[in-house]
């Protein structure tokens, strides 16, 4: 796990940075421009409870999937062409649903942009390892960040630009995003492809992602995925309408609430992934995420309405494990392969936990007419992160932890 020495950022590599830049943009704005506008959608056709609550839960289930075939692709296309086809479906989704006539078509879209999305998550970790291997804190930072920024912007112009032309625009200009990131990896595929280094596609070694199951260091970031990704999703799911009941606010203030919850990732992905690979800090933030989780939950559960921002606050934090485990893809591997193999062991079986968790919580809750059981789960979660970090925070490989134990990478 030795460090590559530092170049001048720009130094041949212009292309990929703006490409990176780009990619991680046009993920959360892909997913984050569809809810503010289902007023809107709904005064032109029907938009069933049903529809809406499938668009809510497509993102971690596509992810999940999605994420599972992509080592796969990679292998057979490469980075760089998997990137460009990845930009160009999501711009297709997002063209084809800001078309839609009807729900069923909206939802079709939608799917199509969730699944590009999917495979597009796994990339960005192995594309900074390949581009940037001596930068791999401060591109983690870049890409983090951008993706949370992008997270903001999209709900605050989606209603302001459907009242001004309608939300059909509104839903389409996102895919000049994917349309402009193309651009950039096209390129670099096509310089890659005339260097002749395309010969590793073929070169990749199909079992590496089976491995996955075997190396404790990947079921630990999974873990932590599956932590952050986990309380992510179900505080935009139930957040505002558990604040409502036990803590005596408004639902206006709840979504303040909801609001300040999402902007504690901005911080979180500026500051993680340098104190990480600068400070090495990866065991002090797996215990600062476990310890402020804790006390938000515990906070929540004995004195609701005595600091319910403090709470929110403190819950807000965990979800920092998401930059953290990023950084972690690229520093806790050796090669290439392992790389892209560990970014979708971790990310879609992650994923794919963090899917049932907002299900589960609202049928708790209903089962018990108490948010009592809800926030005692997520305690429960939250503490899982502690033997993940014990185990994440070793200065060691996936491929150092199955060469111990099953002989030669």
């Amino acid at each position: 796990m030795t460090s590559s020495p530092a170049r001048p950022l720009w130094q041949g590599r212009t292309l990929a940075l703006v490409g990176i830049v780009l990619f991680a943009f046009s993920l959360r704005s892909a997913v984050a421009s569809l809810s503010p506008l289902f007023d809107h959608i709904s005064a032109e056709f029907d938009l069933p409870a049903a529809v809406i609550g499938l668009i809510g839960t497509a993102p971690p289930v596509c992810f999940a999937v999605f994420g599972l075939l992509t080592p796969a692709l990679e292998r057979r296309l490469g980075l760089e062409r998997l990137a460009v086809i990845a930009m160009a479906v999501v711009a297709t989704g997002l063209v084809a649903r800001s078309l839609a006539p009807n729900w069923a078509l909206l939802l079709a879209g939608t799917a199509l942009v969730f699944a590009a999305v999917g495979t597009a998550n796994i990339l960005l970790p192995p594309l900074v390892k390949r581009f940037f291997p001596d930068r791999i804190g401060l591109m983690t930072t870049v890409f983090s960040t951008t993706m949370a920024v992008s997270t903001f912007v999209p709900p605050l112009l989606a209603v302001p630009v459907a009242d001004a032309a309608d939300w059909h625009i509104s839903l389409g200009l996102w895919a000049v995003f994917a349309l402009v990131a193309m651009i950039p990896w096209t390129g670099l595929a096509l310089r890659r492809r005339a260097n002749g280094a395309d010969d590793d596609i073929e070169q990749a070694n199909p079992r590496v992602f089976s491995r996955m199951w075997h190396v404790p260091l990947a079921w630990a970031l999974l873990v932590a995925f599956a932590v952050s990704s986990t309380i992510a999703y179900t505080s935009f799911a139930w957040m505002p309408r558990m604040l409502v009941d036990i803590a005596d606010v408004t639902p206006a203030a709840a979504g303040v609430l909801l609001a300040l919850f999402a902007f504690m990732g901005l911080p979180a992905s500026l500051a993680v992934p340098l104190l990480v690979t600068r400070w090495n800090a990866t065991r002090l933030l797996f215990g600062v995420a476990v310890v402020t989780g804790l006390a938000g939950i515990a906070g929540l559960l004995l004195a609701p309405a005595a600091a319910p921002w403090l709470w929110v606050v403190l819950i807000g934090l965990p979800p920092l494990l998401f930059p953290l485990v990023l950084v972690l893809l690229g520093l806790r591997t050796r090669t290439h392969e392992g790389t892209v193999a560990l970014s979708g062991f971790v990310q879609s079986g992650g994923y794919a936990i963090a899917a049932v968790f907002p299900l589960t919580i609202g049928l708790l809750h209903d089962a018990t007419d108490s948010w009592t059981g809800p926030l005692l789960l997520l305690a429960l979660v939250v503490a899982a992160a502690i033997p993940a970090g014990v185990v994440a925070a070793r200065p060691h490989t996936v491929e150092d932890d199955w060469s111990r134990r099953h002989g030669p990478w």
